[in-house]
Parts: structure tokens; sequence; C-alpha cells
């Protein structure tokens, strides 16, 4: 009887892709970035290893929303004292910084421990066309 073969996490081998969000649905830009994160799309999947790809995403500050989401979108921040909770619209976080609007959302869409993180850590975010990694062919 065979047993049923795991990959190690010395043996993963990483990919780059290079994904474009210029005109592309939040979310849905957010699922494709997240299964490449955790290298669902690969034959030997295992659900305890960090088997993913590197994820270079370009054109952040050209992202789509659909509805109201520009102004009745909110990203919360609280430093955990009294009255400090910070809020910021979705419309004036892509004006201030649009590549955490991209890391938000991918990061509500990976596991919440340790591999996430090692995830979400391959994840690069560049808010114009311009990308400083040259393993990625444009």
């Amino acid at each position: 009887m065979k047993k049923t073969a795991t990959i190690r996490s010395q043996d993963v081998k990483r990919a780059w892709h290079l994904v474009d969000a210029e005109g592309q649905t939040l979310g849905r830009l957010a699922t494709q970035v997240a299964q490449l994160l955790r290298g669902k799309g690969k034959v030997d999947f295992s659900y305890h290893v960090d088997g993913g790809d590197y994820v270079v995403v370009i054109n952040a500050a050209k992202i789509r929303v659909t509805g109201n989401k520009l102004t009745d979108k909110k990203y919360y921040n609280h430093s955990g004292y009294v009255g400090n909770l910070k809020t910021i619209s979705l419309d004036a976080l892509l004006r201030k910084d649009p590549t955490l609007v991209i890391k938000h959302a991918v990061k509500g869409m990976l596991p919440h421990n340790r591999i996430g993180a090692d995830m979400l850590r391959r994840l690069k975010v560049s808010a114009d066309a311009k990308h400083a990694y040259s393993q990625v062919s444009s």
C-alpha cells in the first residue's frame, strides 16, 4: 500500500506572476492573487505547507470598485486606547496609498496564522506600472 506523497516546504518551487490591476474589480482581483499566493492551483497543494508563488501587482491606483464603495466602505484602525478609533474611506485610502487597499483585501483571504503571514510577504504591490522585480517579465 502506497502512502500519499506530500511536498515538503524546502522542495517547493516558486514562480513569479505579474498581475495588472488596471480596470479590474477589487474583490475579484484579490481572490485571484490569494489563490496564487496559496498555491491552490498546483498539483501538490497541501493546506499545511506554504507552497505558493510570488505575485507582483501593478497599477494598484487604477483598481475599480462597484456601487458606492468609494464613499461607503471604511477601513478602521484602533490602537486599543479609549476613543482612538481611526476611520478612513476607500476613496481617501486610494489617494493616500493605493497599495494598502489591495494588501488589505488579499490579507483577509489568506489564513490568519504564520503561514498566511509568510504568504503575504510574497505579495509585492506597485501603485503604477513600474516595479523593481527583475524576476518578473513585464
